[in-house]
Formats: structure tokens, C-alpha cells, sequence
């Protein structure tokens, strides 16, 4: 069956919000803002970082593998309060599924997480598999979770795609050898034509003519 594997944050839905606020609850004071939204869609520790940074502190690796289950707690508590899908989204996964596609998600955001936020958002099932950072022991950019996605989800690696948003999203397509969409509209913009992916997408309602395209029948 072929499959479309999908990244989640950055990609179907705009989660900087949500990320930003937990690691500000993490750090005790706003220091990161919107802008920041780059940081936030490159994961906890990414924010811990640069939040240590701004203000001034002396930190170590240690310290940010200390706090980081702390701002996860902050994330699960408040995890779609601000978070809202991409225009688009759920017409543009319900056309692959009517067309006979399988759809996974693979993100570094972890497993359970990944799960609740899909629910909360009221779309898990539109997805036959979810595979998050800690599903194995390896994530994003390694090939393995997403052979993972394609396989819960009934597919067959050659004859499956990704549809990201960053750098990582490219080197796991490339790495397990499948084309790979890259969505403009995430903080990179079109930033993300530097990365050569296979196509670009604008805008949901373009997916099925790129998918089409990409992974002819």
C-alpha cells in the first residue's frame, strides 16, 4: 500500500505556542516569544538552551537533561491550548485515505504526547500509525522510525513519502530513501527550498497532486 508519513510539528499543525509557554513555565519567566518559534519546533532541550542563555546563566548539559522532564509536565498540562492545525489538513489526509493511501505519523515529539495532542485535536484517526521520539531507541534523522511509521501503518517503504518542515525531515528521506515534501508555511518559510526536497508544498489543498506526482500508482 503506498503511505504518506508525516512529521507533526511544523508541519500539520503550528504547536510554537504551546512549546514556548512550557518552557517559559519551565524557566519561571517569559524569555522566549514568538520569535522563537524555530527553537520550539527543534524540541525541549533546543528551548532549555537557549532560555538558559538569555538569561545569563551558566548551564551544562546536565541541567538541561534535569529540567527537561519538567517542561514536558508543563506541555502535557497545556498541550493545545493555542495550537491549531494547518489550513487544510484534515481534507487533504481524508483525500489521500478516500484515494486508498495509508497516512502515519513520525515525529521526534514523544509517543504519548504525540497521541494526546492528535486527539485533542480531534484527528488520531486519520492516521494509521504513530510513531514519537521514544517509540525506539533511535529517533529522526535515523531511518528506523520511520520504516516503523510505514510498517504500523500497513505500507511499504518504497513506495511511501514524507511530508516535513526542517532539515531533520529531509535527511530521514534521505536516509531511508524516499522523496520528501517540505511544507512553507512553518517557521523556515521558503527557507526550505536550500534543503533540494523533492517538492515544496504551499498549501494543503496542493498535497494530492504533489502525492500523485511524487508516488504515481
Amino acid at each position: 500500500m503506498r503511505t504518506v508519513v508525516f512529521d507533526l510539528d511544523g508541519t500539520l499543525a503550528d504547536t510554537s505556542a504551546d512549546l514556548l509557554a512550557a518552557a517559559n513555565a519551565c524557566l519561571g519567566q517569559p524569555v522566549l516569544g514568538p520569535h522563537d518559534a524555530l527553537t520550539a519546533f527543534a524540541g525541549g532541550r533546543a528551548m532549555l538552551r537557549l532560555g538558559f542563555a538569555r538569561l545569563g546563566l551558566a548551564w551544562s548539559e546536565a541541567e538541561v537533561s534535569r529540567d527537561y522532564p519538567r517542561l514536558l509536565a508543563a506541555y502535557a498540562e497545556a498541550i493545545c491550548v493555542e495550537t491549531r492545525l494547518y489550513p487544510g489538513v484534515v481534507a487533504a489526509v481524508e483525500a489521500l485515505r478516500r484515494d486508498g493511501y495509508a497516512t502515519a505519523i513520525c515525529t521526534n515529539k514523544p509517543e504519548g504526547l504525540a497521541e494526546e495532542l492528535l486527539r485533542r485535536l480531534g484527528v488520531r484517526a486519520l492516521f494509521g500509525a504513530v510513531v514519537g521520539a521514544d517509540t525506539l531507541p533511535v529517533r529522526k534523522p535515523d531511518p528506523a522510525p520511520y520504516r516503523l511509521a510505514v510498517s504500523w501503518a500497513g505500507g511499504t517503504v518504497a513506495r511511501s513519502m514524507l511530508v516535513g518542515d526542517t532539515a531533520t525531515d529531509r535527511m530521514t528521506g534521505r536516509a531511508a530513501g524516499v522523496p520528501v515534501v517540505l511544507v512553507t508555511f512553518g517557521p523556515e518559510g521558503r527557507a526550505v527550498a536550500q534543503l533540494h526536497p523533492e517538492a515544496l508544498l504551499d498549501h494543503f489543498d496542493d498535497l494530492s497532486a504533489l502525492v500523485a506526482r511524487l508516488m504515481p500508482g
